[in-house]
């Protein structure tokens, strides 16, 4: 009986575990989303690459009903929307601000076969077998629970249909990211995240997703990189944007005194030179690509 007492226990302490990380992600999520919204321009031009391997993937066909997970400013579900006059794209997200900002772009571009709902990747609002087609751009990364949101997806996925989501690659391949998160963690010594927690490199490992995608049941699961660049103009554009956008880098320079920003700053900038002396400032980025069939 203490055995079974202590699993019950320790259940109970990873629900609330998961309810409080739910909850943190989407006080931060709300808080950032004008942020995105100023920066959505630069930000999709920079994910392009990812919404179009994933709109390559899945294929939607003009009757499709489609699940645009973890949607945020609204893509790839906008641009699915507009290939699908016959069919309809749910968005779903657990930031409503976020959210917010995804219907302000529907309404600027006329898209009418858009809708947003605000909800947790791991209790869907939805029947089983409701959509012929499932996005996910950069989602997976910070569901509290994966294996959870994997079967979620599937669940409400038709029989045939298509899943297409993608994740960040491994940080020497994004120095979009690392080139500020690096000098952060030398000068505040930031602890690194338990393993497992939800963070931009969290799936870095190449068949992670698609074996949760085979344990969730999904069929002809694929795996493929894809490559983008992040083009800010100049080192204030993108450190502006990296300090208003990109949560570790928000959370961690909190922390930090005027002086340490200054002298952070400092050190990006110098990173920055050393790598592109021609000024020529395209930062390179990396993500996988993960594809699956019910």
């Amino acid at each position: 009986m203490c055995g079974v007492s202590t699993i019950i226990t320790d259940k109970v302490k990873m629900e609330a575990q998961l309810v409080q990380i739910r909850e943190q992600q989407k006080e931060v999520w709300n808080r950032f989303s004008q942020g995105w919204k100023k920066w959505d321009e630069l930000t999709m031009d920079f994910l392009k690459p990812m919404a179009d391997a994933i709109i390559n993937h899945i294929k939607p066909k003009d009757t499709d009903m489609v699940l645009d997970v973890a949607s945020g400013t609204g893509e790839p579900g906008l641009t699915i929307a507009t290939m699908i006059k016959g069919g309809k794209v749910i968005a779903v997200d657990l930031a409503e601000g976020m959210l917010d900002v995804a219907v302000e772009n529907a309404n600027r571009r006329r898209i009418n076969n858009f809708e947003t709902i605000t909800c947790d990747v791991c209790d869907l609002q939805f029947p089983d077998n409701s959509f012929d087609a499932i996005s996910c751009r950069f989602g997976f990364m910070f569901f509290p629970d994966m294996s959870l949101a994997a079967r979620e997806m599937v669940r409400v996925l038709k029989p045939g249909g298509r899943i297409a989501v993608t994740v960040w690659n491994e940080p020497d391949k994004n120095f979009w990211a690392t080139s500020v998160l690096s000098i952060v963690n030398k000068n505040m010594k930031v602890a690194p995240p338990p393993q497992g927690a939800p963070g931009l490199f969290r799936c870095a490992k190449s068949g992670l997703i698609p074996d949760l995608f085979k344990q969730a049941g999904l069929k002809n699961i694929s795996e493929s990189e894809v490559g983008g660049k992040l083009n800010p103009g100049n080192r204030k554009t993108y450190w502006n944007f990296m300090t208003e956008v990109v949560a570790p880098v928000v959370a961690a320079l909190s922390k930090a005194d005027c002086e340490m920003k200054v002298k952070i700053r400092s050190e990006v900038f110098n990173l920055i030179k050393q790598k592109y002396p021609d000024g020529a400032l395209t930062l390179d980025s990396s993500a996988f690509v993960i594809y699956g069939e019910k």
